[in-house]
């Protein structure tokens, strides 16, 4: 017979993304993982077997919140620049800058060698250039371009504000892309 589940796979992936950004993916174990949920060792490696697959099932997880987020940015914010700068300043919350520039590497870095993970980022990826490049012209052919453009710029923006933080992250980020936009004459 069956154990009944005390946590939802979803809640259980959702504790577990805390734990893989606080210990990084090499320092995430069965152990620790359990600890952080209030779940025994045993019980996790039944839901996922190996390691590896924990750490990937958390990611599909964390790659789902973010097409989600990205999807009801591109639902709800206007069809022009602004509102394109401000989708993608709502996937980049001001009280997570610090721990996405930093530790959020480290999971990108899984994310970039895990093929099923990577597959996810890039399909996200075409998500958001199409979100942003539907804000930035009404040329269908040149919007996938542009959008993928500012997608970079943003990602840039992060990098180097990370770097320099010389003023809070979403300023310094807005900052930048509302540059970019002038300069290709989209503002």
């Amino acid at each position: 017979m069956a154990r009944i589940k005390t946590i939802s796979d979803d809640a259980l992936l959702d504790r577990l993304l805390g734990a893989l950004m606080e210990r990084g993916p090499a320092g995430l174990t069965f152990a620790n993982g359990a600890k952080a949920v209030g779940l025994s060792a045993s019980t996790l490696v039944q839901r996922f077997g190996t390691r590896d697959a924990m750490i990937e099932a958390i990611l599909l997880r964390a790659w789902h919140q973010l097409e989600a987020a990205t999807a009801a940015a591109d639902r709800d914010l206007p069809l022009s620049p602004a509102g394109a700068i401000d989708l993608l300043i709502s996937l980049m919350p001001p009280e997570k800058a610090e721990e996405n520039a930093t530790d959020g590497l480290l999971l990108l870095r899984e994310d970039i060698r895990n093929p099923l993970l990577r597959a996810r980022g890039a399909a996200w990826g075409r998500q958001l250039a199409t979100a942003l490049g539907r804000r930035l012209t009404s040329h269908a052919d040149e919007a996938e371009r542009i959008g993928w453009q500012m997608a970079s710029v943003w990602q840039g923006a992060h990098i180097w504000w990370a770097f320099t933080r010389d003023k809070p992250a979403e300023a310094a980020i807005r900052e930048t892309l509302e540059d970019w936009c002038r300069t290709i004459g989209v503002d």
